[in-house]
């Protein structure tokens, strides 16, 4: 049987941490920051773990 290929789009989006858990950039910092306070951008540009409902379908793409 052939090897699984890792979709592209998704090893671009998520990183594995060290335990386990996959890690991805939060939506809402591409365009129209100025009207975003700062401490919402702050806020924003933090990697967030990724929600247990996506998870599974995630690591799939990644061929783990």
């Amino acid at each position: 049987m052939p090897k699984q290929k890792t979709h592209s789009g998704a090893k671009k989006r998520f990183k594995i941490t060290g335990s386990g858990k996959l890690k991805k950039q939060q939506a809402g910092m591409r365009h129209n920051l100025e009207h975003k306070s700062s401490r919402r951008t702050r806020r924003l540009n933090q990697d967030q773990v990724l929600a247990k409902a996506d998870f599974k379908v995630a690591k799939k793409l990644l061929g783990r």
